[in-house]
């Protein structure tokens, strides 16, 4: 454990030896000299330096990286992209609604004695199509005819430095200290400064109590002191001791990332804050570059072999009913070992059996939403009602006697008894590695939904928390002439023509597609893209299908990451 601080750069001051010792990659010390040069200039020069960092191909203006300035009140000065520049942009968004200029200027503003800093939001390199995470550094300078400006640039790099992550929680001390319990919602706020990527605050009382957690906020109220992680670390109270003894510092211990089933080292900055006049923890944790991971553990169950299991316990139980209760109950059998176990509730939601806890057993899971909002419950009786009668529903749930949630992929079925009474049999995996049978079958029930009921289906297919959108996968659909009508983690495409979008190995994807469908009625296409929150290329197969709807041609798709690959020549 060690303590951090960031050291205010003044302008004009020798940066190399402070950089060194605060930043980890080269590509970041070298956007904060360009920027610190950059606002040096300004500072001595004023409006006038504007037309030399205007100047395409100098050292201020090279590739995907351009230096900025703003001005306080939001106005755009210098900016390579000609429909941005000189013109009030204070309400620019980014695609998942974050206020990008908003954001800029009060990374520089927010902490008078230190007037620079991060903010990390989503944007297209330039001449782009798709948003990429782009982490800027700002710096607030005073021109000689006493003007403010806000200098900065970015670097489209995925890569968590821990000063990003010392930056936040400093920030976050702050609004503690002046708002109190109020800023809460703000740390909660998916388009406010302090959730990025997989990195957001937290805030827990010096008895261990979690006051805030956006990403699990079913912790929230709860005592965390028995927390530990992998190697039976307990995490809260070694927190508790550092802000005790120090009053900041870092924590590291080993955690999942999200999503992934073996523990990463994960790196934690925390401090003490006072709101109301009381101590509180404040921390923000971030897994780096390289960092440590456990060896991964043997592949668990398969998709294939989860429908077999449910299938065949359906079997037993349209033969036996309740009769086959005890059996699907006993652990070691075939139907219950480790944390995989079998579930069975009617159709209107009543939990008959759940072999992990028989206490839950008669409860009513029908409203049942995981973190994330999303109706685990309705999803799971709208699998069972439709007229295949099974499918595959992925929610965020905790394992057996744990209280973090996870990513757990189920597939049920509907099953008649011999009662004449239907009911739903289902199974779970936590973290079940994707596979194809998941978007094969995640596409094949939107095509359905299309080909029944056309664009009316389209708000259900962009809602993060219907059955359509899971981890990084979602559904997209285009019509034949190349033209986006449905993308939920890209909206900015819709109603764009993307004929022209290639990925990382220069394939045309949309006319590969298209082409594709003409020829069958469904495909497995092979593309290169960066895989969200990483800039590493990866290969990412997409399944796309033909769907007929009132005389129109559409075509529905998604896509899983595979392995990561070399990068494209060039790069």
């Amino acid at each position: 454990m060690t303590t951090e601080t960031i050291v205010p750069l003044e302008p004009g001051a020798a940066l190399a030896p402070a950089l060194e010792q605060q930043y980890e990659y080269p590509e970041t010390r070298e956007l904060v000299t360009l920027v610190s040069d950059a606002a040096e200039l300004v500072r001595t020069r004023g409006e006038a330096a504007f037309a030399e960092l205007q100047m395409s191909g100098s050292r201020w203006r090279q590739g995907e990286r351009y230096v900025f300035v703003l001005d306080p009140e939001g106005n755009m000065l210098v900016h390579p992209d000609p429909a941005l520049e000189n013109r009030n942009e204070l309400n620019l968004r980014d695609i998942n609604g974050k206020p990008i200029i908003r954001g800029l200027i009060e990374a520089a503003t927010a902490l008078p004695e230190r007037q620079e800093g991060w903010y990390h939001y989503q944007w297209p390199v330039p001449h782009g199509l798709l948003p990429r995470w782009k982490s800027s550094y700002v710096r607030l300078v005073v021109a000689p005819t006493g003007k403010r400006y806000i200098v900065g640039s970015g670097v489209y790099n995925d890569r968590m430095e821990r000063v990003f992550v010392v930056d936040a929680v400093s920030r976050a001390a702050v609004e503690l200290e002046r708002r109190g319990t109020a800023a809460f919602p703000l740390f909660r706020d998916p388009t406010g400064p302090f959730i990025v990527k997989d990195t957001y605050i937290f805030v827990t009382s010096m008895e261990g109590v979690e006051l805030v957690n956006p990403a699990f906020p079913n912790l929230e109220g709860r005592s965390l002191l028995d927390l530990t992680d992998a190697h039976g670390k307990h995490l809260i109270r070694e927190m508790l001791g550092v802000v005790e003894v120090d009053g900041v510092g870092w924590v590291e211990y080993m955690w999942p990332r999200p999503g992934e089933s073996v523990a990463t080292q994960k790196s934690t900055y925390v401090r003490k804050a006072l709101m109301a006049g009381q101590p509180v923890l404040v921390g923000c944790g971030v897994y780096l570059a390289e960092a440590p991971q456990e060896v991964r553990p043997a592949p668990g169950m398969t998709a294939s072999e989860l429908m077999t299991l449910v299938r065949e316990a359906a079997a037993v139980l349209a033969e036996q009913g309740e009769k086959a209760y005890p059996e699907l109950r006993r652990a070691g059998s075939r139907w219950r070992r480790d944390d995989t176990y079998l579930f069975v509730w009617t159709m209107n939601g009543i939990r008959s059996l759940h072999a992990a806890d028989p206490s839950m057993e008669g409860e009513d899971a029908s409203g049942l939403k995981d973190v994330l909002g999303r109706p685990a419950g309705r999803m799971i009786l709208e699998a069972g009602a439709t007229e295949a009668g099974e499918g595959w529903v992925h929610y965020m749930y905790p394992r057996p006697g744990d209280i973090f949630p996870i990513w757990k992929s189920s597939f049920v079925k509907r099953v008649t008894f011999p009662s004449g009474i239907p009911h739903i049999v289902g199974c779970g995996v936590y973290n079940m590695r994707m596979e194809k049978a998941f978007i094969e079958a995640m596409v094949d029930r939107a095509s359905a939904l299309i080909a029944e009921r056309g664009s009316e289906v389209f708000p259900l297919l962009r809602d993060r928390t219907g059955p359509f959108v899971f981890m990084d996968t979602y559904v997209f659909v285009h019509d034949t002439e190349g033209t986006e009508l449905v993308n939920a983690a890209l909206p900015s495409l819709e109603g764009r023509n993307l004929l022209d979008l290639r990925d990382l190995r220069g394939r045309a994807v949309i006319p590969e597609q298209i082409a594709a469908v003409r020829s069958a009625e469904s495909a497995w296409l092979e593309g290169s893209w960066y895989k969200p929150g990483d800039n590493t290329p990866a290969k990412k197969l997409t399944y796309v299908r033909k769907v007929q709807w009132g005389g129109k041609t559409w075509i529905v798709g998604s896509g899983i990451y595979t392995d990561s690959e070399p990068k494209p020549d060039g790069e």
